[in-house]
């Protein structure tokens, strides 16, 4: 029997390649670390905590971000949040996913960042149904002293799967190129490396980010479509980008799905991955992204497909893992039950 769009999506396996840990606390969980900690006014029930999760804006999303790190002050808490988070994902059947958490927003509750990966990797590994790598989040925010800082203490812990570091915060308020020698320092201890450009900024972003970071991906790169130039050099450079079409429209990065350019880059020939970012805090999953994108962007099944080939291409895993993971993915009978 046919599957329904709902089914067909949520039952095919996927890949994730831009998911923020912080962001991906199932709500249920993120209630029990609010009480632990004494609760807020603001947010007297599970009710109440999921409408906070609305946005005037991108500044107004970071200000919502940095409150609700302050229930994540233990290590303890990110053993709990990673275990549910991988559960939620394996429910998904996301069979492989590389994850951001930022290290530098808890140094404040003293915090070190080799505990910290310890802890989130023990949660992870109670859950044997997803694969799940670690993106160190060097949080432009705290600018590039605290990156160094970060960056050297990641290196500490790659045996726990730290497998590269990102670049996420305040895009508008601090440009890629104060975090140039971070970013060779990375290669140069062999992690991999993408930046946030192109959301809260314009394509001058993903230009710094390009010529002074020298990424293997670009986190989002929404906005490639204000320069030609651009999405030309996306296209013969195969750089990967890291969409996140409903983040996008809830940050008020743009003002409805029906608008984001997603699918003039996949026809373009602009190597597109898709992705949640903080699905917890916009109401979204992979499975929704992919049928809002066929609902709503001219995406047909099969260029569903395609971009997930994309995502598996995109990762960081070996050749081998890569070949293995593609093999499971499309030898699923949930793709011939559409």
């Amino acid at each position: 029997m046919p599957l329904n769009n709902d089914q067909f999506f949520h039952r095919i396996p996927k890949v994730e390649l831009h998911l923020h840990l912080e962001g991906a606390i199932p709500h249920d969980t993120l209630w029990e670390l609010c009480q632990k900690y004494g609760g807020d006014a603001e947010v007297p029930s599970l009710e109440a905590l999921v409408k906070r999760f609305q946005y005037i804006d991108f500044p107004h999303f970071i200000e919502t971000w940095v409150w609700k790190n302050r229930f994540l002050r233990e290590y303890e808490d990110f053993t709990f949040i990673a275990e549910r988070i991988a559960r939620d994902l394996a429910s998904q059947n996301i069979l492989y996913a590389e994850v951001f958490f930022s290290p530098p927003d808890f140094f404040r509750y003293g915090l070190e960042t080799q505990k910290l990966t310890e802890a989130i990797r023990l949660g992870l590994s109670r859950v044997s149904e997803i694969d799940v790598s670690l993106i160190a989040d060097v949080v432009r925010d705290f600018g590039p002293q605290m990156a160094a800082k970060t960056l050297c203490e990641v290196n500490e812990v790659q045996s726990l799967g730290v497998i590269g570091i990102g670049l996420g915060g305040s895009e508008q308020d601090y440009p890629p190129e104060l975090f140039a020698e971070v970013f060779e320092d990375a290669r140069n201890f062999g992690l991999h490396t993408t930046a946030h450009a192109g959301e809260a900024a314009g394509a001058d972003s993903i230009w710094g980010a390009i010529r002074h970071l020298r990424p293997e991906r670009i986190g989002h790169g929404m906005r490639a479509y204000e320069d030609e130039i651009l999405l030309d050099t996306l296209v013969k450079n195969r750089l990967p980008l890291e969409i996140c079409p409903i983040s996008n429209v809830c940050t008020g990065v743009i003002c409805r799905i029906e608008d984001h350019p997603v699918h003039d880059y996949f026809t373009r020939g602009i190597l597109v991955t898709i992705n949640t970012d903080d699905p917890k805090m916009f109401g979204s999953s992979l499975a929704l992204e992919y049928q809002t994108l066929t609902q709503s962007c001219g995406f047909s099944k099969a260029d569903i497909r395609t971009l997930v080939e994309n995502a598996v291409h995109a990762s960081w895993l070996c050749e081998d893992k890569k070949h293995k993971l593609a093999e499971k993915i499309f030898n699923d009978p949930a793709w011939k039950s559409e």
